[in-house]
């Protein structure tokens, strides 16, 4: 007959029945518990489920002649695909600011369900950006020039967008701790609690990059996006911009769907967890039944400029002027700002000293 082994709920560690107590003791961490504890304890470890995700993929096909007019425009230098309509002729790459060149009509892929129109305009999106820059004195000074900024393009980037019913158990750690003294010690007593919370959630539009041009922590970053204005697709909508072509399927995009619904309902489920000292979260699993997949566009302002053999993307949300990017810091004109500063502070020092004398 085997013997039940019970592992400390506090540490982990092995322990064992202590005849001196008549409880049940770690060895490790001096934790005492009742039998009766620890064997529900026991009963709430065997609640704990698997993850179980349903997922769909999208399948909606274009219509007859409505790519007319559109065209995919290849970079040589990096490889990124853009799709354009036929007036747009030659332009610099968005991704690396080398130039493209048309390459054929646009005819792979399925057609994107929603569209999210730009709400500013390239003037808006200039202004904004001048802005931005102003007061940033170590900037390099190309960054700044105005045929530099007049460069930034409006781009529809691909995103897939998962709507999905969920359900989540989570289960918590969670203390309490009592603290009181006589003459001689001061005592603290700490009480472990095992909480568990479950619900769930309806989720709608969790996005996902679906470019792998595109960094998905700058892509995420531009968040959030107002999906309530999205509208049906059209190709009317690209006309004077440009659209990033999708070429990461949706189904290589769902562990980051399940992330981050995963901690949304963690995150709702942790807030109902009040009265304690710390609590910490010990062990989850969801329920994903996707209702649908949709491939929508974004729309993005974006600079790409090479500075010291470095691409640097800098992007704006085209719905709320939302700004990312990572910007360079000129060290020359830092060491020449220095020195000026020097020099006028040795100029300012053989002044003091001269009056001194």
């Amino acid at each position: 007959m085997a013997l039940l082994e019970y592992k400390c709920p506090n540490c982990g560690g092995a322990i064992n029945f202590d005849a001196g107590i008549q409880k049940m003791k770690c060895p490790y961490c001096d934790a005492e518990f009742e039998m009766e504890a620890l064997e529900a304890y026991d009963e709430v470890l065997k609640g704990d489920g698997k993850d179980e995700l349903n997922w769909k993929e999208p399948q909606r096909e274009w219509e007859e002649g409505e790519r007319d007019g559109l065209s995919v425009y290849s970079c040589n230098s990096c490889g990124g695909e853009i799709v354009g309509d036929d007036t747009l002729g030659a332009t610099d790459c968005p991704f690396c600011g080398n130039r493209v060149v048309i390459s054929g009509k646009w005819e792979k892929g399925i057609k994107p369900d929603l569209v999210i129109p730009f709400k500013l305009d390239k003037k808006q999106a200039k202004e904004m950006f001048s802005n931005y820059l102003k007061g940033k004195i170590l900037l390099p000074k190309v960054f700044k020039t105005e045929n530099h900024i007049d460069e930034i393009k409006g781009m529809y980037v691909p995103f897939w967008l998962f709507d999905a019913n969920t359900k989540g158990r989570v289960r918590f750690k969670a203390t309490t701790t009592r603290t009181w003294a006589d003459s001689d010690y001061t005592y603290v007593e700490t009480s472990y609690y095992s909480v568990i919370r479950g619900g769930g959630l309806k989720v709608s539009a969790v996005p996902a990059d679906a470019s792998s041009k595109m960094d998905d922590v700058l892509m995420q970053s531009l968040e959030p996006y107002d999906t309530k204005e999205a509208v049906n697709f059209q190709t009317a909508y690209l006309a004077g911009f440009l659209a990033d072509k999708y070429d990461v399927a949706s189904e290589a995009q769902i562990n980051v769907a399940n992330k981050r619904i995963r901690n949304s309902i963690v995150s709702a489920l942790r807030d109902t967890v009040e009265g304690y000292g710390s609590v910490v979260k010990e062990q989850d699993s969801i329920y994903v039944d996707n209702e649908r997949t949709q491939y929508a566009l974004y729309p993005v302002w974006m600079l790409t400029t090479r500075w010291r053999d470095k691409v640097y993307i800098f992007a704006m949300n085209g719905q709320t002027g939302k700004f990312v990017g990572d910007l360079p810091v000129d060290r020359g004109l830092r060491v020449r700002i220095f020195a000026g500063i020097t020099a006028v502070a040795g100029v300012a020092m053989f002044l003091l000293t001269g009056l001194f004398m």
